[in-house]
């Protein structure tokens, strides 16, 4: 979330799915994620009215209620379509182009009419192109997808003019590995590197409006109890997922550049581990053995490195489940890793014997965040099933537990000292608890506009965290007083995924800005 004066309204790397699986650079040396330039927001928007970028959007917000069932591109009946905020969001966005001047030439979108209807409704027009798809959702044999969008990441725009691509979080993450939540754009350049384009900093739907209308004043804390501080990470690292560490330091993913991170807040100093070729390391967690162990989707692995010598030991997901899309893992009481992958995948791996179990989510695509209650249940969230579910750690099937708000995109979940479960449902902007012994649902909607509750955590004291992209913020809720408090961040769009703590301090990392940031209580 970069906070900083009206000059820096910027940069956020979203994603619904943010999912680590990508067709990978498996020969490019080069970092997937350019660092963000010095310039503030307005030096952004120049570049763009200059011309010469790629802006590859994920289409609007969808009806998750709706499914794909089409046989035919052109049957919107049987698809997930824009819902009406979808449609609104994307008439934001193209208000906020004309607002901004940003010049567009080729406007071309996925066949699917989620991404047609998004770029209508932006930009006025569509040109179809397959090469916009999935390979996931190719719905007539067309091959060699990622490979097709990297050479549309690659076609330089008219002079003076961008190409606009409308298109899929999968199928950006796999040509480019990226992950953009809906209506969030991915903004390349192409250049004469080996892989011949570079990301300059994606952008959310509501960052295009905050753009627009020039909002916002020099960002602050809101709360004069909590100390705010940034630390800076090697340029093009994209840190996705935070673990503190035993000896006061904190791992990150380093996603777009297939690195373990270490940081050290006493010196600001961090040493990178490679995880090898192919990597994208989504989430980690510090295990009973002190060891951090990280979810890597381009690696379609868990990963466990010796916190002492840094050796990389790699668990293989069973052949049959490749591309699961790992997103984040948690121990149960027994010692073993339980796993959640974003394609419809949930899993264990015993640190013992080396074992890996795969199993299908029981609605499909989706699981997302996974913890483990203090009386040893483990539940999972899914975004895409907007669900959450409790696994049995026996047999590994799932018992589902249904939020009351339909469609609600349950994103992360977390328990409190009590085992009750407090969940971000991103798609409805809203925080909700479930007590599982009296399987009872509240939900408490965000302060603020537009609002998608990204990460949560529950902290020693049982206050609840959360990130916010939609108003681009941290907020603190109180369950006693069922309050929130907004806290600003000093780098505007830095989109803070996830947040992990220890006693005093609320750890996450700016995956957009290329940094880390602690909040502190004591």
């Amino acid at each position: 979330m970069q906070r900083a004066a009206p000059a820096a309204l910027l940069l956020a790397l979203a994603l619904a799915a943010c999912g680590g699986g990508r067709d990978r650079l498996a020969a490019d040396p080069e970092p997937a994620v350019a660092p963000p330039s010095a310039g503030a927001s307005g030096g952004f928007v120049d570049d763009l009215r200059r011309g010469g970028h790629v802006i590859a959007f994920r289409h609007a917000a969808t009806d998750f209620s709706m499914a794909d069932e089409a046989r035919d591109y052109a049957d919107c009946a049987h698809q997930r379509n824009l819902s009406a905020a979808g449609r609104r969001q994307a008439t934001a966005i193209g208000r906020a182009f004309r607002t901004l001047r940003i010049p567009v030439a080729g406007v071309l979108a996925s066949p699917y009419c989620r991404t047609r209807d998004t770029a209508r409704l932006a930009f006025g027009r569509a040109t179809p192109s397959a090469d916009l798809l999935s390979q996931q959702g190719a719905l007539h044999g067309e091959r060699d997808l990622p490979a097709r969008l990297r050479a549309r990441l690659r076609r330089r725009p008219a002079a003076s003019t961008n190409t606009v691509l409308v298109s899929h979080n999968f199928a950006i993450d796999d040509a480019a590995g990226v992950d953009v939540a809906e209506g969030e754009a991915a903004v390349f350049r192409p250049d004469g590197s080996r892989r011949g384009f570079r990301l300059v900093r994606t952008v959310t739907a509501a960052r295009w409006t905050a753009l627009a209308r020039a909002a916002g004043a020099t960002a602050a804390e809101s709360d004069p109890g909590v100390r705010v501080r940034e630390f800076s990470v090697p340029a093009g690292s994209h840190p996705h997922d935070v673990a503190p560490a035993r000896d006061g330091t904190v791992w990150f993913t380093a996603q777009a550049s297939g690195h373990l991170g270490r940081l050290d807040p006493r010196t600001g100093r961090t040493r990178l581990v490679a995880l090898g070729q192919g990597s994208a390391p989504h989430g980690v967690i510090v295990g009973p053995d002190g060891a951090p162990w990280i979810t890597d989707g381009g690696l379609d692995a868990i990963v466990r490195v010796d916190p002492r010598t840094l050796r990389v030991r790699r668990f293989p997901l069973p052949a049959d489940r490749a591309g699961a899309n790992l997103n984040t893992a948690s121990f149960d009481r027994s010692g073993r890793l339980w796993f959640t992958g974003q394609a419809g995948v949930y899993g264990s791996v015993d640190p013992r014997s080396g074992r890996v179990r795969a199993y299908t989510a029981p609605r499909g695509p989706g699981p997302y965040g996974i913890a483990t209650t203090p009386g040893g249940q483990v539940w999972y969230a899914s975004l895409a099933g907007s669900h959450i579910a409790r696994i049995d750690t026996a047999s590994g099937r799932p018992t589902v537990a249904q939020p009351p708000t339909p469609g609600q995109g349950a994103r992360r979940i977390w328990p409190d000292s009590h085992g009750r479960l407090w969940v971000s449902e991103y798609n409805a902007g809203r925080l909700a608890r479930y007590e599982p012994r009296a399987r009872r649902w509240r939900e408490w909607r965000l302060p603020g506009e537009g609002s998608h509750p990204y990460a949560v955590y529950v902290d020693d004291h049982d206050t609840v965290w959360l990130t916010d992209f939609g108003t681009d913020a941290v907020v603190r809720f109180d369950p006693r007083t069922e309050r929130f408090t907004t806290i600003r961040l000093p780098t505007r769009d830095a989109a803070v995924r996830q947040l992990l703590g220890r006693p005093g301090e609320l750890w996450g990392a700016e995956s957009a800005a290329d940094k880390l940031v602690v909040l502190r209580t004591r």
